[in-house]
């Protein structure tokens, strides 16, 4: 049955995307109406009067009573606007049926229908009956529950009925209309987010157990190109070191703290918020050398800091009249992408073990309002285009609002093309920001008022993202909170993540806002799937979220598919389980975690603790084998088979070794790799065949 269920699914979600290419998976909902139903009190119930006007503009029938008028009605909220604003949640695919014919509402869960067994058994059978009970004497001027809204003769749209009971002559009719529990797979709405068994999910993981591979501080890793068991380290300061990864068990990390592959120091302006702060290295860097580096610098100190300072006309600001920042002028620290390359310094650039230190081209350079929320980091998505993650600027809650500001970079995530460079003229006449070109799909060409290279907005400071390494539309951003909440979002195309008129899913009021405000009426937001409030951590009183990584090694097979993720300040590791898959419904767990006892480098504790002492959680990484390392200020952590730590996984053989890590690439092995466009022609075409396979 659940077979039947995804097949659906994913035939339902293909035919979307055919019909409208903003509409993208895992969420299957047009981007422009992708506010995910969120369980909220009844003081949020003006987000769900928003999602209600949506539905109704769509249908193209005359907004219904006043929101005063509805919100006094509280009685009928999880009845009348539930059903409404199922449109916006991850499964309103599943419950909106018929044949070819568009309902205004989904099928209500009848008792007189059998309840589909792939359903959650928490669906109430009887809710169209406790629909019917509730709110039959309710007005609703254009009610969607009218006949001739569901194909049925009788009371037309534009009469002065308004009540179920004078639209309907019974509760028997309206259930029979509206009403249901298909066999044909599909689901029924029993008023509230809809939930599918969670018979595929297992009881989370017992501990993370780690070894500890190195002492180093680093900030970002990345798998090297050439599939080996070497990867690059870049720590703050700004330096970049090509290191080869032991097996798990066999030894320490053999880094040459002395030989660095490159060193950007004396162009890097290093402070607390300020460094490098991440590194990409192209798809195709065995054949073509490019690498690139995100870092800031201090235009007092280096020549070559220039370029145009985010807080312009443009983006509704003016610098003369921002204040400075912690002893720091507006403008006066940069955002830099710059590119280097390896070809030159070796036989081949897969062999290179030290790039050239001279920038090969500028690729962007922006000037930042204020000292923090800068973010900086950069990675090749699967479609080889450069994603950059791009704070708000800074100041006490965006009061300046650039991350709801369309003509603003400022927390944002941006997507650039980066081989095919713009030309003079095209950079200026689009108003570029550097040496690259704008992906032709990318939103601006649906919303003229975006900025080109928008990808998604609404971001506070979006810390450490990664894409799913086995399903690429999994986008993964960690977003830090300003006062109370820490977020995990899914990133889509065109997506709006809420800040700053949303923290978390709370709505948010700025103590100042000189840049404006935006209401929450006029934005679709998409919540996040999962996060924590900041009380996580009392001793501090705040929290700082440090995005991971989908655990794909089976050195954990307990933790394999799970989203592991952590906070800046070590005192939680969590994992997030997605259930069913490809729902985005998720739900997430602490994890205890510990050192192996015979860690290749012995681990300290907290004091009066058996919990290792991690320092300060940077980020995580993950190299060729898919094995998940902790990059925190005390060192480079691994996590390794549980049974190390005496964690028990029924999954794991404890006498079993771990994956082997893949063997150093040599230059005939690389010949006989296919090329990445290859690759995706490969994986599209065997992703059709096999839909088409399973749907038969």
């Amino acid at each position: 049955m659940m077979g039947g269920v995804l097949t659906i699914t994913l035939l339902f979600c293909n035919l979307l995307l055919l019909l409208h290419p903003s509409l993208s998976h895992p969420l299957c909902t047009d981007s422009s109406e992708s506010t995910v139903y969120p369980e909220v009190p009844l003081e949020f119930l003006s987000l769900q009067w928003k999602c209600m006007l949506q539905l109704y503009r769509r249908l193209g029938i005359e907004e219904p009573i006043s929101s005063n008028e509805y919100l006094s009605s509280r009685l009928c909220f999880s009845s009348e606007v539930g059903p409404l604003c199922v449109r916006c949640d991850q499964f309103s695919a599943q419950l909106f049926r018929g044949d070819f014919i568009s309902q205004p509402v989904p099928v209500l869960c009848n008792s007189t229908f059998p309840l589909n067994t792939s359903q959650s058994s928490s669906a109430s059978s009887g809710f169209c009956s406790e629909l019917w009970d509730t709110c039959q004497n309710v007005s609703l001027l254009n009610s969607p529950f009218a006949p001739s809204l569901q194909g049925q003769s009788g009371v037309t749209v534009g009469s002065n009925v308004t009540k179920l009971n004078e639209l309907w002559q019974s509760k028997s009719d309206f259930c029979n209309a509206f009403g249901g529990a298909s066999t044909d797979g599909s689901l029924c709405f029993d008023g509230g987010p809809v939930v599918l068994n969670n018979t595929g999910a297992s009881t989370p993981p017992s501990g993370l157990c780690l070894e500890k591979i190195g002492n180093g501080s680093y900030l970002s890793m990345v798998g090297h190109p050439d599939g080996s068991n070497r990867a690059f380290f870049s720590d703050q300061p700004g330096k970049i070191w090509l290191a080869t990864v032991p097996k798990e068990g066999a030894g320490k990390l053999e880094l040459d703290e002395t030989n660095p592959f490159l060193d950007l120091t004396d162009e890097v302006h290093f402070d607390a918020e300020f460094g490098m702060m991440g590194m990409a290295f192209h798809p195709n860097f065995v054949q073509n050398g490019r690498f690139f580096a995100s870092f800031n610098c201090d235009k007092i100190k280096w020549p070559r800091c220039t370029g145009r300072c985010s807080c312009n006309s443009d983006a509704n600001c003016d610098p003369s009249k921002l204040q400075p920042d912690n002893n720091a002028s507006p403008c006066q620290f940069h955002s830099v992408i710059a590119e280097f390359t390896a070809n030159g310094t070796s036989s081949q650039p897969s062999l290179a073990t030290v790039a050239k230190p001279s920038e090969v081209r500028r690729i962007f350079t922006m000037g930042l309002p204020f000292t923090s929320h800068h973010a900086g980091q950069i990675l090749f998505g699967p479609d080889g285009y450069l994603y950059f993650m791009m704070g708000d600027g800074g100041g006490s809650g965006d009061p300046y609002n650039f991350a709801q500001n369309k003509k603003s970079v400022l927390g944002k995530i941006m997507r650039l093309d980066i081989n095919n460079i713009a030309s003079a003229a095209e950079i200026s006449n689009l108003g570029l920001w550097g040496n690259y070109s704008i992906p032709k799909d990318n939103p601006f060409t649906e919303d003229e008022e975006l900025l080109p290279e928008i990808w998604a907005m609404g971001l506070r400071n979006p810390w450490r993202c990664s894409f799913d390494s086995e399903r690429p539309s999994y986008f993964m951003c960690a977003d830090t909170g300003q006062d109370d909440y820490e977020e995990v979002d899914i990133i889509t195309k065109d997506g709006n993540y809420g800040w700053r008129v949303y923290e978390g899913m709370n709505l948010y009021t700025p103590k100042q806002s000189p840049g404006g405000n935006t209401s929450a009426n006029s934005i679709n937001a998409i919540f996040p799937v999962m996060g924590y409030y900041h009380d996580i951590n009392k001793n501090e009183g705040s929290a700082s979220i440090t995005g991971g990584y989908f655990y794909r090694s089976m050195a954990d097979p307990c933790m394999y598919g799970r989203y592991v993720f952590g906070d800046l300040y070590a005192k939680a590791i969590w994992a997030g389980t997605e259930n069913p898959e490809n729902s985005g419904n998720f739900t997430m767990s602490q994890i205890p975690f510990s050192c192996a006892h015979d860690s290749p480098i012995q681990c300290n504790s907290v004091p009066g603790s058996s919990v290792p002492a991690l320092g300060y959680i940077f980020s995580f990484g993950e190299d060729n084998s898919k094995d998940i390392f902790i990059l925190t200020s005390s060192g480079v952590y691994r996590v390794v088979r549980p049974s190390r730590c005496n964690y028990s996984c029924s999954k794991e053989n404890a006498t079993a070794t771990s994956n082997p890590s893949p063997a150093p690439s040599s230059p005939s092995s690389q010949a006989t790799w296919l090329n990445d466009l290859s690759k995706n022609f490969l994986l599209l075409f065997s992703s059709l065949l096999f839909l088409v396979l399973f749907s038969i």
